[in-house]
This record gives structure tokens, C-alpha cells and sequence, in this order.
């Protein structure tokens, strides 16, 4: 009698096991659908940003895909203080860095703008630099990180010559404070 008891107790047990792990897959399957389609938007969203393009789909000059044999660099090898538009703390804030211009020797304006940049143009590069960089405050800065402060530089270059021979901008030891 003790193992008729014994294994009407198990089969009873096995059946709520089998209810509950219905009732659980139930329930957590539709929450872990919704985790899933967020990763997989998150997911697409830096692979967008990554390659250069923004999430509606316009193209960025720096994704033109020029070859490293195609580029020359133009390097201001000092470091540069830009100054920071004053934020809500009132403080005085900079940008510290060192720049490098990225430029498409396939270009037509490389030959006119390109070749000597920086002995006929450093001042006007810089100037714009100070000016695109100066609009930003502090938490401007924070939030668009460095990338989004090359872009920006990208752009007003690109706007200054007229021209997108200039790619890309690129910061090296870029430091907030």
C-alpha cells in the first residue's frame, strides 16, 4: 500500500510540475519576445551609427568609403584649446585636442584646397574649428561624445571650403574639462 501511496504522490507532483511549467512558459515567453525585438532595435541602431549612417537614412560625408590610398592627412600636431560656451554652472569649460583633416586625393577641389592646407589655410581651419566647437556648452559636448564633435567639425569644414574633399575630422587626445 506504502507504493501505491508513494506513486500517487509522484504523479501528482509530475502533473503540477507540467501546470506550472505551462502557466511559466506562458507568461514569460511574450516578455522575453518584447526584450528581444528592444536588443534587436538597440542592435540596429549602433550598427546604423557605426557604419555612418544616420537611423532616417542620409549619409554622412565620412561614408563615402575613400581608400587608404586615396586619403592624405593634413595634422595640426599642436594641441588646441577650444573654449566652450558658457553652460548653466557658469563655469569656463574647454575641448583639448589635437586634429587631423582627412582628405579624398580623388577629389577635384583636393587640388585647389589640398595640397598645402595647412601652410595657406591652418588659421581658417582653426578659426572654424573655434566656432563650430564654441556653440557647444559643456553638457553639449558630454552628451554628442567625440564622434558627434567630429561631425559637427566635419560639417562646418566641409561648409567653410565648400567643398567635401575633406571626409573626415579626426580628435586625438580629446579631453573635456
Amino acid at each position: 500500500m506504502k507504493k501505491n501511496m508513494i506513486s500517487v504522490i509522484i504523479m501528482a507532483l509530475l502533473v503540477v510540475n507540467i501546470v506550472m511549467t505551462a502557466i511559466m512558459m506562458f507568461s514569460v515567453i511574450p516578455a522575453n519576445k518584447k526584450s528581444i525585438a528592444l536588443v534587436d532595435q538597440v542592435a540596429s541602431a549602433i550598427k546604423l551609427d557605426t557604419a555612418g549612417i544616420t537611423p532616417e537614412g542620409s549619409n554622412h560625408g565620412n561614408s563615402r568609403g575613400v581608400s587608404l590610398a586615396d586619403t592624405a592627412t593634413a595634422t595640426i600636431e599642436e594641441q588646441q584649446t577650444f573654449q566652450l560656451k558658457k553652460g548653466e554652472d557658469g563655469e569656463d569649460h574647454y575641448l583639448v585636442c589635437s586634429v587631423a583633416i582627412l582628405m579624398d586625393t580623388t577629389h577635384d577641389d583636393y587640388e585647389t584646397y589640398g595640397t598645402d592646407i595647412l601652410e595657406s589655410r591652418k588659421s581658417l581651419i582653426l578659426n572654424s574649428l573655434s566656432e563650430t566647437i564654441g556653440q557647444y556648452t559643456y553638457e553639449d559636448v558630454q552628451a554628442l561624445g567625440q564622434s558627434g564633435m567630429q561631425e559637427a567639425c566635419l560639417e562646418a569644414l566641409q561648409q567653410t571650403f565648400g567643398s567635401t574633399f575633406i571626409y573626415a575630422v579626426a580628435f586625438s587626445g580629446y579631453i573635456v574639462q
